[in-house]
């Protein structure tokens, strides 16, 4: 503990955003490019070394916060890296892309905003790249063994490096063009530049790790070929089956799921696309869905042009504070949260039909309707109470031009045929069953991340991956040192 008193003398301070008016003229990250690392080592100072680190247990990687944050307040770059590896393949992803829910958990977050973690975690990340602390770390000898992870989002990349280091000979198939699963095609840029995913996957194909894109398993090569060839299998496909609305006006063009306009808009950015053919330039746009997903759609809507972008969440707005009777510290709560994209649709007042933000809150969305070329023009809503009812006289109706959908995933796609021809069992939720050891019931056959889980967060993405790489080893060899931060059947702190 570097300062005992920094939590009480040092007030916390983020990572600063660029102006709002000039971030939404480019695609690149929303901070201030250098503005992080000069304030960094304060920010850590303000940990408390507390002794029981609730952090640890908030965040399913189990990383070792309170070191890492001991050993950036003496600017000891090389072993915090280290320390910060230790537990977590790729921090700078979720160092830019977690929601934190160690900063939730974090003892001092009882009575004062919590330590920056997630800014201590980014910082460390990127200054491990500029130092060269983060050389390939391929295996010392080979295994023998081969393994086939199908998918590369967070999951199947972190189960493949750790796999790979273990000796094992690891080739991984990805259904799309490029690699990276959502963190690719999903997530925009202004969240995370891809030169992040480029620079980690060069790391692993020094290590020995073998990529395969372009080839959906099930359709380009059989899903019981991949088994008879390798001698185990991790499915890390991810939950790409989206969920629906079954509202009249469905039909009609211009309404569209948010996973086929988002990849669309990154492809521009990748060079694939002069323009993406679901632009949202000079339209009127609303997003059905409260998340993330939604927020990266208005972000996304707000650069391309749109006329105005309206959010429609089915949940009340939250408070700003922890309810402490139905969320106590040190669960995450469901508080009012200003993202990037809403902060940027507040200034730009890109929806007039919306009080604080872009967001209307307790809406539920009743029909659509059209011109008559059988396009959208219209969304048609109501206010809804606690249980989802409507409340009566409350109906209103959004000019509408493009409708995106984001409602969040139920499993993986079964249009692959992958599920089918290896004969995988399926929980009635609609994803892959496993074991206690995330084995499905096909023997040398394992399922991790949201493919099994359901749709979670990337930092639980990794350490699936990170679990599942230690249970294929044992698998294979009879015993593994690999570790392993959870088990299949684990889930975050709730009451």
């Amino acid at each position: 503990m570097a300062d005992p008193k920094g939590f009480m003398t040092t007030p916390r301070q983020d990572w600063p955003r660029r102006p709002v008016e000039e971030r939404v003229r480019d695609w690149d990250e929303v901070y201030v490019p250098g503005a992080l690392l000069p304030i960094i080592s304060k920010q850590a100072d303000r940990c408390m070394d507390c002794g029981i680190p609730f952090c640890h247990e908030a965040c399913p990687l189990g990383n070792l916060i309170p070191e890492w944050n001991d050993l950036v307040s003496r600017e000891d770059w090389r072993q915090a890296a280290d320390r910060l590896h230790a537990t977590n393949n790729f921090p700078e992803f979720t160092g830019k892309l977690c929601p934190a829910p160690c900063e939730a958990g974090c003892v001092l977050a009882i009575n004062q905003p919590a330590v920056t973690i997630k800014n201590v975690e980014a910082a460390v990340a990127d200054r491990a790249w500029e130092l060269g602390f983060t050389p390939p770390r391929p295996p010392d000898r080979l295994s023998g063994r081969t393994v086939a992870v199908i998918g590369s989002g967070p999951t199947g990349l972190a189960a493949a490096q750790q796999l790979t280091r273990a000796g094992h000979t690891v080739a991984v198939y990805e259904k799309d063009d490029r690699l990276g699963g959502l963190m690719r095609y999903g997530i925009p840029e202004f969240k995370m530049e891809k030169h992040h995913l480029e620079r980690r996957i060069e790391q692993m194909r020094a290590e020995g790790t073998k990529f395969r894109t372009s080839t959906v398993v099930g359709r380009d090569v059989g899903a019981a070929e991949i088994r008879s060839r390798y001698d185990a299998v991790v499915i890390a496909t991810g939950a790409t089956a989206w969920r629906e609305l079954d509202v009249p006006g469905r039909e009609l063009a211009g309404v569209q799921q948010a996973m086929e306009y988002l990849p669309l808009a990154n492809r521009v950015r990748e060079g694939d696309l002069a323009v993406s053919p679901m632009s949202a330039a000079g339209k009127h746009v609303v997003i059905v869905g409260g998340g993330d997903t939604g927020a990266d759609c208005l972000g996304t809507a707000v650069r391309e042009g749109a006329a105005s972008v309206t959010q429609l969440d089915i949940y009340a707005q939250p408070g700003g504070e922890r309810d402490e009777d139905a969320e106590p510290w040190p669960t995450y709560p469901k508080i009012y949260r200003l993202s990037a994209a809403h902060e940027e649709a507040r200034e730009l007042e890109t929806a007039p039909a919306a009080s604080a933000d872009a967001r209307l809150f307790a809406a539920s969305t009743l029909r659509f309707t059209g011109d008559g070329d059988g396009h959208v023009r219209s969304l048609h809503l109501v206010e809804v109470d606690a249980a989802r009812r409507p409340v009566a006289g409350t109906g209103r109706t959004l000019p509408a031009d493009l409708v995106l959908l984001a409602l969040g995933f139920s499993g993986p796609d079964r249009g692959d045929g992958l599920v089918e021809q290896l004969g995988l069992g399926m929980e009635p939720r609609g994803t892959v069953a496993r074991d206690a050891g995330f084995g499905t019931n096909v023997p040398g056959v394992f399922a991790a991340g949201d493919a099994a889980r359901g749709q979670s967060l990337i930092v639980w993405a990794i350490a699936e991956g990170r679990a599942v790489a230690a249970a294929v080893d044992r698998y294979l060899t009879g015993s593994s040192r690999l570790p392993a931060p959870i088990g299949p059947y684990d889930r975050p702190m709730t009451v």
